[in-house]
């Protein structure tokens, strides 16, 4: 047994570094309604107007995004911060003092701290606490007038789903700015491939690969003196009810490439999984999809975090005159593969360049409907895995499920009790 093991790459470096490398492993994630390649601010905006920004959530992706976010362009500051603990507020300000001196202040701790950071005169919020967070602390923005930065996914159950669908409707109401974590839809190289396929370079999509299977994600075992509560925040990518599983956690970023070449949702899934080798927390560690779309178009997924596995995090479209990556290769049946040529800034900086260009009076831009539809299509695939039943979207549009912290004491026998076993129960 490991204690607090982690990969010495983040997901995100790692999925670069293959690429790089050439293997099987292809790139990155995101979303958007046309996001520009490069960091630039569209005509009419004003490019010199400060931005100032608060981050909700505080660990490895928080500190991460606010880097990301003051790497975008020029007058972007980091000004306050939210998180339950103290240890999380005190290493954003250790790990982001080469960028900015945060006042501590304006270090908001505990479960309503977000509402003190919302009070505040801010331009907008990242939003980057556990997925389960995000159906509250989004809609607040929205209330509070905030333009917002959230990372996938953006709820895990379909409860969730819907508050997330409703605030990003009153967001376009009031003309606020959304932009998520999918990153994909913002790297040069993924743009102009997917917009050739839209342009029929491969004619009709006719079916779908899309994959994550990675090696053990990082977990931390119990320490003294943590409650339940604690231990499941600290390890939460773990838990089901934070994070979502690592299928609505992580393989959202693949499947939301299958949603945008498609323009289109799932209409229903079946799925299997499964759990083998997972140290903490409650859900699977692999699952199988077969995802059917509108016109009877199906996607092939899969997803796994086990190491010493084949390992692939790729996206793949076969249509009728041909194949493509979506990411960097268009190949006509009996052609040579066709490279693409897209050269802009790292995917994960250009989406805050391209939320910040928009707040400063750029091209209006709200990302909230495409990753709650992306988040939904995962989620479908756990419900499905779990259960063992074909689920439909219409339905779980509908459903009342709504993931609650376990009630239950954390011993191994009864989170063991309480792992889903496909065929029993709903």
């Amino acid at each position: 047994m490991q204690r607090n093991r982690s990969n010495p790459l983040s997901r995100r470096d790692f999925v670069r570094a293959a690429a790089a490398a050439g293997g099987v492993l292809v790139a990155g994630c995101s979303q958007s309604t046309g996001a520009a390649a490069g960091p630039a601010v569209a005509r009419g905006a004003v490019p010199d107007k400060p931005i100032r920004f608060g981050v909700i959530g505080c660990g490895g992706r928080g500190r991460g995004a606010c880097r990301e976010a003051m790497q975008s362009g020029p007058n972007v500051k980091l000004v306050a911060a939210a998180d339950l603990y103290d240890d999380k507020l005190a290493d954003i300000q250790k790990m982001m003092k080469d960028l900015v001196q945060l006042d501590p202040k304006y270090c908001f701790k505990g479960p309503d701290a977000y509402k003190k950071l919302l009070e505040m005169d801010l331009d907008y919020v990242i939003l980057a606490t556990p997925p389960n967070y995000r159906p509250v602390h989004f809609p607040a923005a929205i209330a509070a007038g905030k333009h917002v930065f959230m990372e996938k996914p953006v709820a895990v159950d379909p409860v969730g789903i819907r508050k997330m669908l409703a605030a990003g409707e009153q967001a376009d109401a009031k003309k606020l700015c959304v932009v998520a974590g999918t990153q994909r839809r913002h790297e040069a190289s993924y743009i102009e491939t997917i917009k050739r396929i839209h342009a029929g370079e491969i004619g009709k999509v006719l079916s779908m690969q899309v994959y994550w299977n990675g090696g053990q994600l990082w977990y931390k075992e119990r320490e003294p003196g943590w409650s339940d509560d604690e231990w499941m925040h600290r390890d939460w990518v773990n838990w089901c009810w934070l994070s979502g599983d690592h299928v609505v956690e992580q393989h959202v970023h693949n499947v939301d490439v299958a949603n945008w070449v498609l323009k289109a949702h799932p209409v229903k899934i079946t799925a299997m999984g499964g759990r083998h080798r997972r140290v903490t927390g409650d859900q699977f560690d692999f699952f199988c999809a077969d995802m059917t779309y509108p016109g009877e178009i199906h996607v092939h997924s899969e997803c796994r975090q086990i190491d010493g596995c084949w390992g692939s995090v790729s996206e793949r479209a076969i249509g009728e005159e041909g194949w493509s990556d979506c990411q960097s290769k268009i190949t006509r049946f009996g052609k040579e593969p066709q490279k693409i040529e897209a050269k802009g800034e790292k995917p994960n900086i250009q989406e805050h360049a391209d939320l910040i260009a928009g707040i400063r009076g750029g091209k209006y831009i709200n990302e909230a409907k495409n990753v709650s539809e992306s988040t939904m299509s995962n989620i479908m695939i756990r419900i499905s895995a779990y259960t063992g039943k074909e689920v439909a979207w219409d339905d779980m549009m509908k459903s009342d499920l709504e993931l609650k912290r376990p009630n239950y004491p954390l011993t191994p026998e009864n989170i063991q009790a309480h792992i889903p076993v496909p065929g029993i129960g709903t």
